[in-house]
């Protein structure tokens, strides 16, 4: 073998081994992706049961349901006539509760409508306020009446 074929080798030796650690990490990057989507993307385009998505909106004002245990059932909508019912067991987030932005993962169960999640995110907006801090805020005079910030109770 001559110094240039050799050098060749080398260098098609080196690019086979980028090429398979570029397709492990694809491959591996792959699974692991959870597509977001919203009430009425999901009354749209239906997502088979298999397929892991997060599942984002508001929770519904009155459609908390606690269960036996941990089990919490409550449905996730997006301001239009779409609803989505979600199964979760275990504790909830503190910012958790009715009107609240919420993001779920999971996946729907089989043979129905209902998305069996494993993970729940509570969200807040960006005026929020701890109630200690409002209530230190009044307090000092520094609080206007007319802000916008929100207290959680």
């Amino acid at each position: 073998m001559t110094r240039k074929q050799k050098r060749l080798a080398v260098i098609a030796g080196g690019m086979g081994f980028i090429l398979a650690a570029v397709l492990l990490v694809m491959f591996a990057f792959s699974q692991s992706v959870a597509y977001f989507y919203m009430p009425a993307d999901l009354a749209k385009t239906p997502v088979a049961p298999e397929i892991r998505i997060r599942l984002g909106g508001l929770v519904g004002e009155g459609s908390v349901v606690r269960g036996t245990g941990s089990t919490v059932e409550f449905a996730v909508t997006d301001g239009s006539t779409n609803a989505v019912i979600v199964k979760y067991t275990g504790i909830l987030p503190d910012l958790f509760r009715e009107g609240q932005g919420v993001v779920t993962e999971g996946m729907f169960a089989t043979g129905t409508n209902v998305f069996i999640a494993d993970t729940v995110l509570a969200k807040h907006d960006e005026t929020y306020m701890p109630k200690d801090v409002a209530d230190r805020l009044k307090a000092q005079g520094l609080w206007k009446d007319g802000q916008e910030a929100k207290a959680t109770p």
